[in-house]
């Protein structure tokens, strides 16, 4: 009889238990669905959204190119333009569809274009695809690079700092990042030319390879130091500031007061608190500035030669080349939107309390 009733006394904190369990599983499993669910409604409206916007871009991009104030006969001719007749001017215009409206050539485009042909160079003298195949690993490896080592350091220095708000190492890092945000990612590039290449000697100055040679790894890696550095620290102070800025907010808020007269402190609180708080908006920031990691890119392989895409688009800009040019331009763009939907999509899936509609 005794030990009937120990037993009868003792299952319902064991079915208790296990029931708080079966809840707390179950929480999680709609908590887990429901950040899956706005994340997915983000990201096919995003999608939605990105097909017109596309559409209106690309128009865009062929009316400018048509107002252009360059002639594409003299990139194609070159030094014989002068010396070529009206007709062979004529013919040349014939055999590019230079003389065709900008709005013909827009449709012939994207009909080209779903059809999955992108179109003939006139200025690299081969398909679009072998030129974008070509230069895109090149740019496309050093702006992931880059944008991945200044991601990390804006988020451990600007939490770290952001921790020790007003102290030395806080003015210090907010000081440099301040100068160099307002310091064009150029000028970046020759001061880095004018100290490691040119006044000690360490790094080659331009290129991807050594005149002759053929592309390598160890090659690649030297060449690319100097612009990888140069992108980065273009790309670090903005995100820096932001990620300073988001944890002093979050430090000073009620839930971390709450956190803290808990007993949570140290790195306990910075890493399970402050933190994921504080990366929402770091990641909208890396959406909304995309662009200025495009252009900064197309800047920096200017200025040290590198064969990515920079130096493509621009000889299509003067030369109207519109295939290349509304390629890259409009790849671009499709980037830039494709960069902002992901980001705000991790931040959804961070907080689904945030509410991203669009």
């Amino acid at each position: 009889m005794a030990t009937e009733l120990v037993t009868s006394v003792a299952t319902p904190p064991e079915t208790s238990a296990g029931s708080t369990d079966l809840a707390d599983a179950a929480y999680r499993a709609v908590r887990g669905r429901s950040r899956l669910r706005a994340t997915g409604v983000l990201l096919v409206r995003r999608l939605l959204l990105m097909i017109p916007t596309t559409i209106l871009v690309s128009l865009g991009i062929f009316a400018v190119a048509a107002a252009s104030p360059f002639d594409p006969l003299t990139a194609h001719l070159g030094d014989n333009y002068q010396s070529a007749t009206p007709a062979q001017r004529e013919a040349i215009s014939a055999a590019y569809d230079l003389d065709q409206h900008w709005l013909r050539a827009w449709w012939n485009w994207w009909g080209a274009l779903l059809h999955g042909d992108l179109g003939w160079s006139s200025t690299k003298g081969q398909p679009v695809v072998e030129v974008i195949g070509q230069r895109l690993p090149f740019t496309l490896g050093m702006s992931s690079a880059a944008l991945l080592s200044a991601a990390i350091i804006a988020i451990v220095v600007g939490a770290v700092i952001g921790m020790r708000r007003g102290g030395l190492l806080d003015r210090m890092c907010t000081s440099l990042a301040a100068v160099l945000a307002a310091t064009p990612p150029f000028v970046v590039s020759l001061i880095l030319v004018g100290v490691f290449a040119v006044g000690l000697g360490w790094l080659p100055t331009s290129g991807a390879r050594r005149p002759g040679d053929d592309y390598s790894v160890a090659g690649l890696l030297t060449h690319a130091v100097l612009p990888y550095l140069a992108l980065t620290v273009s790309m670090v102070p903005w995100l820096l500031l932001t990620m300073r800025a988001a944890v002093v907010d979050a430090a000073a808020s009620d839930a971390i007061r709450g956190a803290r007269a808990r007993g949570i402190a140290g790195r306990r609180l910075l890493t399970g608190h402050i933190v994921p708080v504080s990366v929402l908006p770091t990641l909208a920031l890396l959406g909304t500035r995309l662009p200025e990691l495009i252009a900064g890119a197309a800047i920096v392989e200017a200025v040290f030669g590198w064969p990515g895409l920079a130096e493509a688009l621009v000889d299509a800009a003067v030369a109207l080349d519109f295939s290349l040019l509304a390629a890259l331009a409009v790849g671009s763009a499709v980037l830039v939107l494709v960069g902002s939907a992901l980001s705000d999509a991790a931040a959804v899936w961070i907080d689904p309390r945030i509410g991203l509609r669009a």
